[in-house]
């Protein structure tokens, strides 16, 4: 990433079209929802998304959300992800998503995506994925993980997918607890633990887990910052200072309206270099 040509590096971005497989509808109702909690219907491809930061000459993570266990959803191939990063690695990272219930075999597949093809990271989503991440299932992948050194993030709080349907569209939102995160930060050291986005409704939890593990981060995606919590604001601001990253979570919400409502948030002007990109360098070993 040619990261001193850009004015921030958003560190939670979606691959939601995949151009390499046949389009798959099933669980398309779980969009739907998303886009009405979200007031958003934007499903760009991989390449429309990276000419779209480009242009804003931002820098960006991006991802798939690997479901397939739980909700039978057909994911965007991580190695799809990946050969953009190659062919685009001025602005775009791979991150890759891996279901935690394919276990050895999915150990196996996050050694060859990242000695392989590249992978920098990797996503995890408790709800969606259905498991609380200290379940030893998932052991076998952030072995690896931990073996490079490598982030993961891990979706915490409550989710809009699912919001509004029938049962919630089955999805439990208790296994996006953060400090169901504690447990992993002591065992897997080495692993840069990326808590996604302002915790609601378990904030405090999620400060406290990052405040007192070195090891553990949060990204500030999915929101408008207009909205955080005032004790994120605080934190960010003070004792996390080095450990807060910009994030939109793209394509739900954009960084034009993100880095819009940011400036009126109340982040002191000091801490607003290392939220936009600082801190992202460090995480992802750019510097």
């Amino acid at each position: 990433m040619d990261h001193e040509n850009l004015i921030a590096i958003d560190t939670h971005t979606h691959a939601e079209i995949s151009c390499w497989n046949p389009f798959d509808n099933y669980g398309e109702e779980y969009d739907r929802a998303a886009d009405k909690y979200f007031k958003s219907s934007r499903r760009p491809t991989i390449q429309e998304s990276i000419d779209y930061y480009r242009e804003r000459k931002i820098g960006l993570v991006m991802f798939g959300v690997d479901t397939e266990s739980n909700l039978g959803r057909r994911r965007v191939p991580n190695e799809e992800i990946a050969e953009a990063a190659k062919k685009n690695s001025d602005v775009l990272i791979a991150f890759a998503s891996i279901d935690p219930h394919k276990g050895k075999m999915g150990a196996r597949e996050a050694r060859r995506l990242i000695e392989e093809h590249g992978v920098k990271g990797f996503k995890f989503h408790p709800t969606m994925q259905g498991y609380h991440p200290y379940d030893k299932m998932a052991w076998p992948i952030y072995e690896v993980i931990n073996e490079f050194a490598l982030p993961a993030v891990f979706h915490t709080g409550h989710s809009g997918m699912g919001s509004g349907m029938r049962c919630g569209g089955g999805l439990r939102l208790e296994y996006s607890n953060p400090m169901h995160l504690d447990d992993v930060a002591i065992d897997f050291p080495d692993m840069q633990i990326v808590m996604a986005h302002p915790s609601f409704p378990w904030q405090d939890e999620a400060l406290s887990v990052a405040t007192h593990k070195p090891n553990v981060w949060i990204d500030l995606s999915g929101w408008s910052p207009k909205y955080f919590p005032k004790q994120l604001v605080q934190y960010a601001n003070t004792l996390l200072k080095d450990r807060v990253l910009f994030a939109s979570d793209w394509p739900l919400i954009s960084p034009d309206r993100w880095l819009a409502d940011f400036e009126t948030a109340g982040f002191k002007p000091e801490v607003v270099p290392g939220i936009l990109k600082g801190n992202a360098k460090r995480l992802l070993k750019l510097v």
